[in-house]
C-alpha cells in the first residue's frame, strides 16, 4: 500500500466516534435476515440491508421493520454513495455478508463445473467484489464474508486468493477461518468459509476462535430442535395453527427448555407459522418407507434394498437420506425448495417443512416467512444461522469494545519497538538469518521478539492467524521498497499470494506460532498490534500528534 493511501484511511477515522452505545452494520446481500438478526442479537444496530431477491427482502421487512433501509437492489448497479446518502453517513462499525454462494458450491464439482477445463464460469463468482466495493467505500473497522467452503477450491482456488489479495491492498488485514455451525449450537453439520478483515489503523488483531453465544446448546440434536412440533403428512399442515402444547411439555421433559425457550423463543409465538409439508409422489413415499433412520439410499442399497426411482446409483448415492433424531442434521440448503429428498423426518413419511428446516438454522418460531412454500425453503436454506451470525457478532463486538480502550489508553506498551524502518529491517534480518542457520529456536526470547515485532511494524496487511495456511501460489510482483529491497530482496519477494506472506518470513510465522501455544508469547506480543500502529505513525507522523491528544485527554 502506498504511503498516501495508508495516509487517507488513517487520517479519516483516527479517533473512534464518540458514542459507541450502538455499534453499527450494514448487511450486503441480507436474505431474509439470519445475519442481521444474530448481529442485533449481539448488539449491533442495522443501518440497512440490501439484497437483489424480491422474497428475501418481504421477509426481512416483515420481521425487521425497525430497520430504517431494507432495501431490494440489484447490488452490481446500486452504488455504495447512494446508500450513503439514504443513511446519511459514511461511518459504519461493521460490513456483513454472503455473496451468492452457489457459483461456488461443492455440489457443482460433481460434474467439474468449479474446476478445470469444464469450469463455468459463473458471474456469481464475481459478487465478493460488490461486497469489498462497499468495504473500500465505507471503510469499516471490520467486515466478515460468509462462503460456502467451495470458494476455497473454486477455479484452483483463484476466487479464494483474490478476495484476500484485494482486500489487502484496500487497507485491512486478512485471514480466513472455518466456522462449524454445530460448535456453534445449531442442530446441522453445516461448515462455512469465514473471510475477516479488520483495517489496519484499528489496533488489535481480531481474535480467530468464535464463541457460542450464551442462548447456544452444547451438541443440539434434529429431535431436539423440531421433536415438539404436531405430527403433518406429507402435502399436508397448515400456514398457521396452534401449537400442541401437551406434545410441547412431553418433549422438554425428555430434553431441556434450553433450545425451544432460548434460541427458538418459543414462548414469543402465539401461533405456529409454515409448517407445511410439501406433496410427494407415490413412488417417492414408497422409497422414503423402505429407509431406516439416519439411512441414505446408498446404505439401503447395500442391505438389499431396490429403489423405484431410476436414478444413477453412482452419482446419486444420497438422493434419499432419512435423517436422524439423535444425530445434527445435514447442511440446509436452498435446494430443499426444489424436492427435500435429502431431508426426509426421521419418523414421517415426508421431507422436513420450512418451520423445521428453520428452526435447524436457528431461526426463532416468531420469524415469519410471509411468501410461497418454495421460496420460504430457499431463503431459509440461503440464510446464515442466527447462531452462527450471533457468535460473530458478539466476538465482534468485544473486539472492537477492546479496541476502543485500546485507543483510550497507552499505544505502544510494547517494548521494545523499531523506532524507525531502518531499524526494523536490521531486527528482522537477525531473524531471517537465525532460520537460514537453522537456530531461530535458540533465540532469546527478548532477541525473538524484536524481530518479530519489526513483521508488524513493516508489514501491516499481514495476519499472524493467515500464517500457517498460505496455499502454494506464489508471486514475485510485490510492491517496491527499494530501502528494504537493496539490504534483501526476500524480505519482499517471493510471496505466498493467499495469505501476503513473504516465504522467507514463513519459517518465522511458524516459530511465533511454536511459542505462543508454548505460552512464551503473550496475546499482545503475538498479534503486536501496537506495533502495527507504530509502524504506520513512523511512515506517517502526521498521526503521531493524533495519538498523543488523544491519550492525553483520556489521562486528564
Amino acid at each position: 500500500m502506498s504511503k498516501e493511501s495508508t495516509t487517507n484511511f488513517c487520517d479519516r477515522e483516527l479517533k473512534m466516534n464518540g458514542n459507541h452505545s450502538h455499534l453499527t452494520f450494514l448487511d450486503l446481500f441480507c436474505g431474509c435476515g439470519g445475519f442481521s438478526l444474530g448481529m442485533e442479537r449481539a448488539g449491533f444496530r442495522c443501518l440497512a440491508a440490501i439484497d437483489f431477491n424480491p422474497e428475501a427482502v418481504a421477509v426481512f421487512k416483515k420481521n425487521f421493520p425497525h430497520v430504517p433501509h431494507s432495501l431490494e437492489r440489484d447490488i452490481t448497479a446500486f452504488p455504495p454513495r447512494e446508500l450513503a446518502r439514504l443513511i446519511e453517513t459514511k461511518t459504519v462499525d461493521v460490513i456483513v455478508g454472503g455473496p451468492p454462494c452457489q457459483g461456488y458450491s461443492t455440489v457443482r464439482q460433481r460434474d467439474g463445473a468449479n474446476s478445470g477445463p469444464r469450469m463455468i464460469e459463473d458471474k456469481r463468482r464475481h459478487l465478493y467484489q460488490e461486497f469489498l466495493r462497499y468495504v473500500d467505500f465505507f471503510r469499516p473497522k471490520l467486515f466478515v464474508m460468509e462462503n460456502v467452503l467451495g470458494i476455497k477450491s473454486a477455479a484452483g482456488g483463484k476466487y479464494f486468493t483474490r478476495v484476500q489479495k484485494e482486500a489487502r491492498a484496500m487497507g485491512y488485514r486478512v485471514h480466513p477461518q472455518v466456522e462449524k455451525a454445530f460448535d456453534l449450537g445449531v442442530p446441522q453439520k453445516r461448515r462455512r468459509q469465514l473471510i475477516i478483515g479488520t483495517r489496519l489503523d484499528v489496533p488489535q488483531y481480531f481474535p480467530g476462535e468464535l464463541k457460542p453465544a450464551p442462548r447456544a446448546v452444547e451438541w443440539p440434536t434434529l429431535g431436539e430442535a423440531i421433536g415438539d412440533l404436531p405430527p403433518v403428512r406429507a402435502g399436508g399442515g397448515e400456514e398457521v395453527v396452534d401449537y400442541d402444547l401437551e406434545r410441547r411439555k412431553a418433549h422438554v421433559g425428555k430434553y431441556s427448555r434450553h433450545y425451544l425457550y432460548e434460541t427458538l423463543e418459543v414462548q414469543r409465538a402465539t401461533k405456529l407459522t409454515a409448517h407445511r409439508a410439501r406433496p410427494h409422489s407415490e413412488r417417492d413415499l414408497r422409497d422414503f418407507a423402505k429407509l431406516r433412520e439416519g439411512e441414505h439410499c446408498a446404505e439401503a442399497m447395500k442391505r438389499g434394498e431396490v429403489f423405484e426411482f431410476p436414478y444413477d446409483k453412482n452419482t446419486f448415492t444420497d438422493r434419499y437420506t432419512r435423517q436422524h433424531r439423535n444425530e445434527p442434521c445435514s447442511t440446509i440448503v436452498a435446494h430443499l425448495s426444489k424436492d427435500g429428498l435429502m431431508f426426509i423426518h426421521p419418523t414421517q413419511n415426508r421431507s422436513l417443512t420450512p418451520r423445521e428446516a428453520a428452526r435447524v438454522q436457528s431461526f426463532p418460531d416468531w420469524f415469519q416467512f410471509p411468501v410461497a412454500r418454495t421460496h420460504q425453503f430457499r431463503v431459509i436454506g440461503n440464510a446464515v444461522p442466527p447462531l452462527v451470525a450471533e457468535a460473530i457478532g458478539l466476538t465482534a463486538k468485544a473486539y472492537l469494545e477492546k479496541t476502543m480502550k485500546t485507543k483510550k489508553t497507552v499505544l505502544f506498551g510494547l517494548e521494545p519497538l523499531p523506532s524507525d524502518q531502518q531499524e526494523a529491517v536490521e531486527l528482522l534480518l537477525a531473524l531471517v538469518r537465525a532460520t537460514d542457520s537453522k537456530t531461530i529456536r535458540q533465540l532469546p526470547a527478548d532477541e525473538f521478539k524484536r524481530g518479530w515485532y519489526s513483521i508488524g511494524f513493516l508489514y501491516p496487511g499481514l495476519h499472524p492467524d493467515s500464517a500457517l495456511e498460505h496455499g502454494t501460489e506464489l508471486s514475485n510482483a510485490a510492491e517496491d521498497f527499494p530501502e528494504i529491497r537493496k539490504v534483501e530482496p526476500r524480505l519482499l519477494a517471493p510471496f505466498f499470494v493467499d495469505s501476503g506472506w513473504p516465504v522467507v518470513l514463513a519459517p518465522v510465522a511458524e516459530e511465533a506460532w511454536r511459542r505462543y501455544e508454548a505460552g512464551e508469547l503473550k496475546d499482545e506480543e503475538f498479534y503486536c498490534s501496537e506495533a502495527v500502529v507504530a509502524g504506520m505513525c513512523c511512515r506517517n507522523p502526521d498521526l503521531i500528534d493524533g495519538v498523543r491528544q488523544e491519550r492525553e485527554k483520556v489521562l486528564a
